[in-house]
């Protein structure tokens, strides 16, 4: 591992210990907790000449560096919408983006965060597709608890009190109301990432108008409610990502026995997580030719 001199955003997964990896992987999922992280990793901190704790700040979110686009950038217009969600908490509370310039509605994609809320890459995620032509709408699973805490160790404790059941509904009602949202044209895409890629997946059994749906990394669908999948699906996977996996052969052998439009990469050399740039588990090429990807779809489901 570099010394702690090196610049953040300079640091890989290569940099790490694979061990190291998978314990920060089992940790940002809520499967060993802060303590337990840095026990296990003390030996591999030790061989690398660091600290635990100095690991565990090296592969944590570092925002600012990440940043692609500015929250006050004069190409778009932001704004919070909440609505109803009866079946879920009530309401849902909603980021949303819109490119300045445009004039009437645009196709609307669902974005969906991971298990820590709605943080700043995820608001950089939805302003990055609004400048492709989108409303972003990416709601935030934490709004009932006050939203984003501003602390990942924080939002991601909060999220465990979440009731699931009723989270999932927040996202179903979410899609529902993107199809008439103000400055949609009622075509709907969805891209979501770890547990936000499970979510693409449920809303695809749930809401037969979403055209087209990117989960990233995510649970698929129960095999009994893939039949029900009306969207073409762009599911992407990290090749060192055994958790999420695992559960593949059983989701690709539904969605072929259903017929459903899908194609599936498993990505050379990356970690569960390789779109987020805001940590070193970011592959920037591999992430690159995903994102990619996802953008084509959205253009020929959503545009064409």
């Amino acid at each position: 591992m570099p010394s702690s001199t090196d610049p953040r955003h300079r640091l890989t997964a290569a940099d790490f210990d694979p061990e190291v990896l998978k314990l920060f992987d089992l940790y940002v999922h809520g499967l060993i907790d802060r303590r337990g992280f840095l026990d296990r990793a003390a030996r591999h901190a030790a061989l690398a000449g660091t600290t635990a704790v100095g690991l565990l700040a090296a592969l944590s979110p570092d925002f600012a560096h990440a940043q692609q686009v500015r929250p006050d950038d004069a190409r778009l217009q932001t704004a919070w919408a909440s609505f109803a969600s009866p079946q879920g908490n009530g309401t849902v509370r909603a980021y949303t983006v819109r490119p300045a310039a445009a004039r009437g509605p645009l196709p609307a994609v669902l974005v969906v965060h991971e298990n820590r809320g709605l943080n700043p890459h995820i608001e950089d995620v939805a302003r990055r597709l609004a400048l492709e032509g989108y409303l972003a709408i990416a709601p935030d699973a934490l709004h009932t608890l006050g939203g984003y805490p501003g602390d990942e160790d924080k939002a991601r404790a909060a999220f465990g009190t979440l009731d699931l059941k009723k989270t999932a509904e927040d996202f179903v009602a979410a899609a529902q109301w993107a199809l008439t949202a103000p400055g949609s044209n009622g075509r709907l895409g969805a891209v979501g990432f770890c547990y936000g890629g499970g979510i693409v997946n449920l809303v695809a059994t749930r809401v037969p108008e979403l055209r087209a749906g990117a989960p990233y990394y995510g649970l698929g669908a129960p095999a009994a409610d893939v039949p029900r999948i009306r969207a073409e699906l762009q599911i992407v996977y990290a090749e060192n990502d055994e958790r999420i996996n695992a559960g593949w052969p059983a989701y690709q052998a539904a969605l072929q026995a259903a017929g459903t439009r899908h194609e599936a990469q498993v990505y050379p050399g990356t970690q569960h997580g390789f779109h987020n740039d805001t940590t070193p588990r970011y592959d920037a090429t591999q992430a690159a030719i995903a994102w990619g990807r996802t953008l084509a779809l959205f253009r020929r489901t959503l545009q064409g």
